[in-house]
C-alpha cells in the first residue's frame, strides 16, 4: 500500500492507542473526541479511499497481508497499524460484527450551511433529519441519500449523528462521499434555507393529503425526515413549505423512515431525470 504506516503487534487491547477500540458502546465519547469508528472491509476500504483522515487501524495479520499489498492503496495517508491475534479483535464485541479489521477516523472538520450549498449542483436536493435517533436508520438513509445523488444532509439537534459507529456501518461508508451538516437549531437551520435560497422544505409526514407521486420535486428541494415512531416535530411542521405522503395500499398506515426516505429520494431523482431528458 502506497501510504506511510507504522505497524504495531499488540499482545492486549490495554495500550492508551487502543482505547477508541474498547470503548465501541461509548458513542458519544467518541463524538466528543471528533473520532468515528469504521468496521468491516467495505467501510474500512471506503474510509482508506476517501479524503477523510485516518487515525489508526486495528486487524488481524490475515487482513493486514490482504490490505496492504503493494498493488492496493491509499495513496499519501499516514496512521497507525495495530495488528492483533483473532481472539483479540474478537473480544472487542465479537468477531461476526467487525470481521476482524476495524479501524478510527477522523470527522471531518464543519463547513458552513453557505459554502456546502455553494459547492452542490442545482436545482438543490437535501435532506434533513428531525429527531431521527436510531443510528441504523440513520445509516441507511445516509446510504439511500448517496444512492439518489442528495447533495447534503442535514442532521438536527435531536438526530443521532452519521458518524456514530452502527450509522457509519450501516451507511456501508457512503457517509464519508456526503457533506454533513450538524444543526444546532433545525428549525432556523431550515428557515435558512427557504428564506437565502428558495429551497423548499418538504416534510415527509405520513398524515399529509398530498403525496409524493402528485408533487413537484423539480425546484430546490430539502426532505425533512423525522422521528421512527412520532414523525416530524410539529415545531419543524410549522415552517415546513409543504407535507407529503407516500400513498400506500393494504391499510398499511407508515414505513420505516429508511424505507420511507428511499421511496421520497427516488421520486425526487426520478422527477429531475425527466425534467433534464426533456
Amino acid at each position: 500500500m502506497k501510504t506511510s504506516l507504522n505497524v504495531h503487534a499488540v499482545q492486549s487491547l490495554e495500550a492508551a492507542a487502543l482505547q477508541p477500540y474498547r470503548t465501541l458502546r461509548r458513542p458519544m465519547d467518541h463524538m466528543r473526541e471528533g473520532i468515528f469508528v469504521a468496521e468491516g472491509e467495505k467501510v474500512v476500504r471506503r474510509l482508506l479511499a476517501s479524503e477523510l483522515s485516518v487515525v489508526s487501524m486495528l486487524m488481524t495479520q490475515e487482513w493486514f497481508d490482504r490490505l496492504f499489498d503493494v498493488e492496493s492503496g491509499a495513496v499519501g495517508k499516514r496512521f497507525e497499524v495495530y495488528v492483533a491475534e483473532k481472539k483479540i479483535v474478537e473480544a472487542i464485541v465479537g468477531y461476526n460484527l467487525h470481521q476482524g479489521i476495524m479501524a478510527v477516523g477522523k470527522v471531518p472538520e464543519p463547513k458552513s450551511l453557505e459554502t456546502t450549498i455553494a459547492s452542490i449542483e442545482t436545482p438543490h436536493f437535501l435532506v434533513a433529519l428531525d429527531g431521527l435517533v436510531n443510528a441504523e436508520n440513520v445509516g441507511v438513509v445516509v446510504r439511500n441519500c448517496a444512492a439518489f445523488g442528495v447533495g447534503a444532509v442535514i442532521a438536527g439537534e435531536t438526530s443521532s449523528s452519521p458518524y456514530l459507529r452502527r450509522a457509519v456501518r450501516n451507511s456501508m461508508g457512503t457517509v464519508f462521499q456526503l457533506p454533513i451538516i450538524h444543526s444546532e437549531n433545525l428549525r432556523e437551520t431550515l428557515q435558512g434555507l427557504h428564506r437565502s435560497h428558495n429551497i423548499d422544505i418538504v416534510a415527509a409526514h405520513v398524515r399529509a393529503t398530498s403525496t409524493i407521486d402528485k408533487s413537484d420535486f423539480t425546484k430546490s428541494t430539502c426532505i425533512v425526515l423525522g422521528h421512527e415512531g412520532e414523525g416530524i416535530s410539529q415545531n419543524i411542521l410549522d415552517i415546513c413549505t409543504a407535507q407529503v405522503a407516500i400513498p400506500m395500499m393494504n391499510g398499511t398506515d407508515s414505513l420505516n423512515v429508511a424505507s420511507a426516505s428511499a421511496a421520497f429520494l427516488y421520486e425526487v431523482r426520478r422527477q429531475r431525470s425527466i425534467t433534464r431528458s426533456s
